[in-house]
């Protein structure tokens, strides 16, 4: 099969070489003067400007719409090759029904929200897919211990945003989404972890994630807790406004409550 600029290149040659052929004869047979010939040849050279900036536009224009087609199958096989990955994760953290995607729609449900779209949905669907990715190098005995972890267990599990970060940050099609992977355990108040960041020093996508997944984490039933009733899960959410959480945020996610909850049965990215 022929490349694409090889295709606009042998096309383009092909109209020229007749252009020029069938118009010269043309002029040829309607003109006899110098005069005439030579506006007429004038006529012809800016109706052949035009005709080919056409046709460029059309052939260029075409081959750019089959290269986006092609990055967008790409993406796509990509993403459903996270998602696949996603979900065995979520098959040996334990964890209930489809968490991954379900705090993946709600994240991307309250970002929307907050006036965010575009690419930069794309980057925080995907960072809240992978939120535990990092998860693959904590040892089985501490990520699924029916209990509360240790000091020593403890500084395990808190290494897992970090590990996140590592795994993604020489891929360049999921670097752009590392602020939740790395971030999401981090506090309003500077307390979290891994940089103990504060405020607005902690990155957009995190501070709208975390919400979310302390949300998830307190709804769900896990190893080691019983599920929250939904009321005091709420009331908690509202309660650490400003500690843990961006209050702005928080505000946003209470107000809208019942749509962003709704979000995580419904399609998305992913």
């Amino acid at each position: 099969m022929i490349k694409p600029y090889y295709r606009i290149v042998l096309i383009y040659l092909i109209f020229a070489s007749l252009w020029i052929y069938f118009s010269d004869a043309l002029v040829a047979s309607l003109f006899r003067s110098p005069e005439m010939i030579t506006q007429a040849q004038n006529l012809k050279g800016l109706a052949f400007v035009s005709c080919t900036a056409v046709l460029l536009l059309f052939l260029i224009r075409s081959a750019l719409n089959r290269i986006e087609l092609a990055n967008r199958n790409l993406r796509k096989s990509y993403d459903q090759t996270l998602k696949g990955w996603v979900q065995v994760m979520d098959i040996r953290h334990k964890e209930t029904g489809e968490h991954s995607l379900r705090v993946t729609r709600m994240t991307v449900r309250l970002a929307s929200l907050l006036g965010i779209s575009g690419d930069e949905l794309t980057c925080i669907a995907r960072g809240a897919l992978m939120h535990d990715a990092g998860k693959v190098g904590v040892p089985d005995a501490i990520l699924i211990k029916p209990g509360p972890l240790d000091d020593k267990e403890w500084a395990v599990m808190a290494q897992h945003p970090v590990i996140a970060r590592d795994m993604m940050r020489d891929i360049e099609f999921l670097k752009p989404s590392i602020d939740i992977p790395y971030s999401h355990h981090e506090r309003w108040n500077g307390t979290g972890y891994p940089q103990g960041l504060a405020g607005e020093q902690i990155p957009l996508a995190a501070r709208i994630f975390a919400i979310i997944d302390v949300w998830d984490a307190l709804s769900e039933h896990r190893v080691y807790k019983q599920a929250w009733p939904e009321d005091e899960v709420l009331l908690y959410i509202s309660e650490q406004a400003g500690i843990h959480f961006d209050p702005e945020i928080v505000e946003v996610f209470l107000d809208n409550y019942d749509e962003i909850k709704e979000a995580a049965m419904q399609p998305s990215y992913f």
